[in-house]
């Protein structure tokens, strides 16, 4: 099974958690290059969406993932729909991104209200909570780390929060909250795979986040089950 991704680094990357949780899987990555976690920034890949998928669908991959949550939702839902279609329409191949992956994710674990947490600043997270509403999810409570840098070189991006980094904001975001089914995280540059276990033990909930479960959701639209054990009622539960 090759599955391609179109990721928001400039460089040609595989996420490290690809092989981690299916090292049978062949991922071929192609990059975009966000600028930053800012529209402005997004709007620098974005026109590199569809040429990316183009590249991968030539490399002869059997499906395609949009990676990058806040690429594909800044938008709007709308665009995230319709910048798979297009794809799908080009390509011929089964498509999905990371933002229906988060969707899906909470879906399969029954989640209606959530506690969200995200590297995001405001204007970021507005568009979040406009996804998860468009597909009749409540956003109960939400913390942020308040990040606008892309990448981590200079110590500031997302990928240099720790784990208890993660948890402890998730952990302030679930206890400001009532009533919720599931903990989101959202962000594909947080670093979460890890994480996902720790936090369900800790308050009882599914946790569904962006690079795990768009991971998920690639691989199963080329017929595995994304079955693995050890990250979380998602992935066990396939």
């Amino acid at each position: 099974m090759r599955i391609g991704l179109v990721v928001p680094n400039a460089e040609h990357v595989v996420p490290s958690d690809a092989k981690v949780m299916y090292p049978d899987v062949e991922f071929v990555p192609h990059g975009t290059g966000v600028g930053s976690l800012t529209p402005e920034g997004y709007d620098q890949a974005a026109d590199k969406i569809i040429p990316a998928a183009d590249n991968l669908a030539k490399q002869g991959v059997d499906a395609i993932s949009l990676f990058g949550t806040s690429l594909t939702f800044y938008r709007g839902p709308q665009f995230n729909e319709d910048i798979q279609a297009e794809v799908r329409k080009r390509t011929g191949l089964k498509v999905s991104s990371m933002s229906t992956a988060i969707i899906e994710g909470l879906k399969a674990v029954g989640a209606k209200k959530v506690a969200v947490t995200t590297a995001y600043t405001k204007v970021v997270n507005d568009k979040l909570q406009e996804l998860l509403e468009f597909h009749g999810i409540e956003v109960q409570g939400l913390e942020s780390f308040g990040i606008t840098q892309f990448g981590g070189s200079d110590g500031k991006g997302a990928s240099n929060k720790s784990a208890q980094d993660i948890i402890d904001l998730a952990s302030l975001s679930f206890e400001k909250s009532t009533k919720v089914d599931a903990l989101l995280i959202s962000c594909g540059g947080l670093r979460t795979l890890n994480v996902q276990k720790p936090l369900e033990d800790k308050h009882g909930l599914p946790v569904v986040s962006s690079t795990p479960a768009a991971l998920w959701d690639a691989v199963r639209l080329g017929g595995h089950s994304g079955k693995v054990k050890g990250y979380g009622q998602l992935f066990e539960q396939s």
